[in-house]
């Protein structure tokens, strides 16, 4: 005997939809009201769909034509395909505010155990990357949303203390101290040096973790070959869920050119899971870490 229609439970997790929306509509820099006004609907259901409101099927596909994506990605179907650095940043404070474990690969140091200067220093690398060529230039206002996503980030961070393993590579570190906190290398020689000074800092402050060890931080530093891409894997909220990215917040830093995926598929979470664990298996950790990160900064002057 059939079940009653009524007792149908639909498998499409709305609320990650509307996470979703949102992420696509900010990387578009899109206000609520520009979406609403293209598609002859109001504000408010606008917001009532990025707050898990039942989206129709035309509806979404109109969306996903507005947004530049495919009504797949909206869906999370295995894989959702970010070409804006800014909707992917904020995807992941999404994910970051219900997970209980981060594993994290990101160069040269995850944002999330950064000081509260590398921001200030973000923006001033962000501004000096920027293409010159008129015409690609990036908004002001652009650069200010993704270190607001990232004051976010790391705010939530600090407030719920999620378990986080970073996996750091000795020679990314190596080269982070020498190029310093810029965002292109024919800067001023005393802002150079003052930027030398602050990437020292944020790497000393890797070695005070190692130390110390939080509770809720676990530092390896990897003396090997790392992934050419960097990747998250987020645990502890409805399904584990990896991002795969090619944007980059350290020196030089890169948030113009590539393709971030975020998936939930199983295979993929896995693979990368059994990765980090090979890496980590073969880190420094502690004191031992902390020596050699202090060994370096005694060694490059």
């Amino acid at each position: 005997m059939k079940k009653p229609a009524e007792a149908f439970q639909s498998s499409i997790d709305y609320t990650s939809l509307g996470d979703r929306l949102r992420a696509y509509r900010i990387g578009a820099s899109l206000l609520a009201e520009d979406v609403a006004e293209q598609l002859g609907i109001s504000r408010a259901a606008v917001y009532r769909m990025e707050k898990g409101e039942i989206v129709k099927i035309e509806t979404l596909e109109r969306l996903a034509h507005l947004l530049g994506t495919s009504v797949a990605s909206l869906l999370g179907v295995e894989v959702e395909y970010y070409g804006s650095a800014l909707a992917l940043f904020e995807r992941m404070r999404q994910l970051e505010a219900s997970s209980d474990r981060i594993l994290a690969h990101f160069e040269p140091i995850s944002v999330l155990l950064t000081s509260e200067d590398y921001l200030h220093f973000l923006r001033e690398m962000l501004v000096e990357a920027a293409p010159r060529e008129p015409g690609r230039r990036p908004k002001a206002s652009d650069i200010d949303k993704i270190v607001q996503i990232m004051i976010e980030r790391k705010a939530l961070f600090e407030k719920r203390k999620p378990h986080i393993v970073s996996l750091i590579g000795l020679r990314e570190i190596e080269r982070f101290v020498h190029i310093g906190l810029v965002g292109r290398v024919d800067l001023p020689e005393k802002i150079r040096k003052e930027r030398v000074q602050a990437a020292r800092r944020e790497v000393s402050r890797i070695a005070d973790l190692l130390e110390s060890e939080p509770m809720h931080v676990q530092v390896g530093l990897i003396d090997d070959t790392m992934p050419a891409s960097t990747f998250q894997v987020f645990s502890g909220g409805e399904r584990p869920a990896l991002v795969v990215s090619p944007f980059r917040l350290g020196e030089l830093p890169n948030v113009h050119n590539g393709i971030a995926t975020v998936t939930a598929s199983a295979e993929a979470v896995r693979m990368h899971e059994d990765m980090a664990a090979h890496l980590w298996k073969g880190a420094y950790k502690g004191v031992n870490g902390a020596q050699i990160i202090r060994k370096l900064l005694a060694r490059i002057h």
